[in-house]
């Protein structure tokens, strides 16, 4: 099967281990990064959401204007609007963008995050709400003749939108989360289910409860699944493990010195995260720092779990095949995002995308040719 990547959509310079050196919008840097993307071999960006931070959606249309072939992965919660209107703007953004939109929605593991911009709902009450909410935009998108809505969450009558997107029959719909709630939510309605880094074992089992959700919501197919890592590469092991050391430091030093924003004011340490997927990781990196090929979790245990935390460390070539113990569970859209996040992009570009790409291109072929061989030993 084919293998996608996925890098970031900064609107700015900053991260967790560097300040930002301008405005929290640089139009010019958001466009300097996306082209590194799609010079370096990269899919898709995903363009994410703050409740304080510039809006995504027409930073999106800005970057999809200026760039030819670069995916557009939109972040979206759906406390920010209404799906009727939310559904016009992604039909918008994907003819801007000539049919290269995809929209995660994010329902929001955290509480005080969420009521910053007013949501007070509980965290089942949002995976309930983003339910209907992906269930209406589908519809919106797909329906040529005015229809009612009554549900839990939203009601509306005699709604018809007179923009459609350019993908047919609909762009696909991304999710994620680590919740019995958010598996069953997800396995509904994704067309692409995003994990963070976890332990091969642990990422399988989560692929399984994925497969049994979208079976038990009467499915027929399952999403396909996506897994989001911190790469550190150097060209040796040595030098990469020294650079996943200052790393680290560097986003102790930055959350010390109360330089970073958290959900929970008045400390400047990791509060204890709410939501189901940083509990997890706060927990594989309590149980220890290395798995696996390169799995390296002090990353994630610095800044509390707090979101694609969890790091590869090593050689391109390291990082590549530990990528690859990935794809051969199942995995198939792998998301990447460095600490210099320009560098970072043009260095995974180079060094590491092309190294998966040709892997998986002889997995491929060989798989083809067993499959033949098969056909004709049946055949006879």
């Amino acid at each position: 099967m084919p293998v996608e990547f996925l890098g970031i959509a900064a609107t700015n310079d900053g991260s967790e281990t560097t300040a930002r050196s301008g405005a929290a919008f640089d139009k010019q840097y958001t466009l300097r990064l996306g082209r590194a993307h799609e010079d370096h071999g990269w899919d898709r960006v995903l363009f994410a959401y703050g409740s304080g931070a510039p809006d995504p959606a027409p930073a999106a249309a800005y970057l999809a204007s200026h760039l030819d072939r670069l995916q557009i992965l939109l972040a979206h919660r759906p406390n920010v609007s209404y799906p009727t209107f939310a559904a016009k703007t992604f039909a918008t953004l994907d003819q801007i963008s000539e049919g290269r939109l995809t929209v995660h929605f994010i329902t929001g593991g955290n509480d005080h995050e969420q009521r910053r911009e007013g949501d007070a709902l509980t965290k089942d009450e949002r995976y309930a709400r983003t339910r209907e909410y992906i269930g209406i935009v589908k519809k919106i998108w797909t329906t040529h003749e005015p229809f009612d809505h009554e549900g839990e969450h939203y009601l509306f009558h005699d709604f018809v939108s007179d923009v459609f997107p350019v993908q047919q029959p609909r762009p696909n719909v991304s999710f994620g989360g680590s919740s019995p709630a958010a598996y069953a939510a997800g396995g509904a309605e994704a067309d692409i289910y995003c994990l963070w880094g976890e332990p091969l074992a642990r990422t399988a089992e989560q692929i399984e409860r994925v497969k049994a959700a979208a079976k038990a919501a009467g499915r027929t197919d399952v999403p396909r699944i996506q897994v989001a890592f911190r790469p550190i590469i150097a060209p040796t092991e040595e030098l990469a493990w020294e650079k996943a050391h200052r790393t680290v430091g560097a986003i102790r030093e930055r959350r010390t010195s109360g330089l970073v924003r958290h959900h929970r004011p008045g400390s400047s340490e990791a509060p204890t995260p709410q939501n189901t997927g940083s509990q997890r990781l706060i927990a594989i990196a309590e149980a220890g720092e290395r798995y696996d090929r390169a799995l390296w979790t002090p990353t994630a245990a610095a800044t509390g779990g707090a979101g694609n935390s969890n790091a590869l460390v090593g050689t391109p070539e390291t990082v590549a095949q530990a990528l690859l113990d990935y794809y051969d569970l199942g995995v198939d859209i792998l998301s990447a995002r460095g600490y210099d996040l320009l560098d970072d992009a043009v260095d995974f570009g180079r060094y590491v995308i092309p190294l998966v790409r040709e892997e998986v291109a002889k997995r491929d072929a060989e798989r083809a040719e067993r499959g033949k061989r098969t056909l004709t030993a049946v055949n006879g």
